[in-house]
């Protein structure tokens, strides 16, 4: 089983910040690093650690090809990675010492995917596959679309939020993840809970609170419990709870269990500075004593 995830490469310029700074401020920063990110790459890369087959579907500028040989070296297959013209994604992060963070994004490339070739690409998979999709790149809804016509099970995680974004592909899904600040704009943007969406199954993270699960056709809601951390950089712990989660659900483990595995990565991931070269491999996740 392949999980294709149409998502962001983004190159992170993370700053580390005594806080967040507020209008007009001008703070000055106590370090910085360079690394790998982007809400579709931190998936990929998490549901690559975590032993699942991933092949990645998006764009990199003429600046990308460190990014496509780094998503490589995590076991990412980048064989349908588009190449453009102009500059990749990247992002500004400012992370305080709470482990608090403050993103600005420019999409470069992400916007720019040529939706031929990601249908194309999907030619190339089987019912049982999975497509994962963020609002990160264009061709969200067409993709989705292509991907439920075929028989995969479609996952959308609803960041960064946009209302109509959701509204736009929510016919085509079958899994739904967002935490509970978009949760409530969605419940307010649609004027209806969680509950009572048209997605089977819904998922809202509640950071060290650890997640909720809502089976949508009995309104039934499970909840999951997350280790207790220490946090350092929430930079990419959903992105790395959502890449675990699909990667649990793609080797059949049942929702209770993946979202278990997915609580304990995301739990990890907070203890380390950095986005998708900070995700914790499947067997420090396993062997994690909390």
């Amino acid at each position: 089983m392949t999980i294709w995830n149409l998502g962001s490469i983004n190159a992170d310029h993370v700053y580390a910040v005594p806080h967040i700074p507020t209008p007009g401020e001008t703070l000055a920063a106590t370090a910085l690093n360079h690394g790998l990110g982007g809400k579709g790459t931190n998936m990929s890369v998490a549901a690559a650690r975590a032993g699942a087959r991933v092949a990645h579907l998006g764009a990199v500028g003429a600046d990308g090809g460190w990014m496509i040989e780094r998503l490589e070296g995590y076991g990412v297959d980048c064989t349908h990675v588009q190449r453009r013209e102009g500059s990749s994604g990247h992002a500004i992060i400012a992370v305080d010492a709470q482990a608090e963070n403050a993103i600005t994004l420019w999409p470069g490339a992400n916007r720019e995917i040529d939706l031929d070739a990601v249908k194309q690409a999907l030619d190339g998979a089987v019912a049982g596959d999975l497509l994962v999709t963020q609002n990160e790149t264009n061709g969200q809804v067409e993709a989705a679309a292509q991907a439920r016509a075929r028989g995969l099970t479609v996952a959308y995680a609803a960041a960064p939020f946009a209302g109509e974004a959701v509204r736009a592909v929510m016919p085509h899904l079958d899994l739904l993840v967002l935490n509970e600040v978009e949760a409530r704009q969605l419940s307010e943007a649609l004027g209806t809970s969680m509950e009572e969406l048209p997605v089977p199954n819904v998922v809202v993270t509640l950071g060290a609170a650890g997640c909720d699960w809502i089976e949508t056709a009995t309104g039934t809601r499970h909840h999951v419990d997350a280790p207790k951390v220490r946090a350092v950089d929430t930079t990419g712990a959903g992105d790395t709870f959502t890449g675990y989660l699909l990667a649990g659900l793609s080797e059949g483990l049942p929702m209770p269990r993946a979202l278990e595995l997915a609580a304990r990565a995301g739990a990890l991931k907070v203890g380390r500075h950095g986005a998708a070269d900070a995700i914790p491999s499947r067997e420090e996740v396993e062997a994690a004593r909390f």
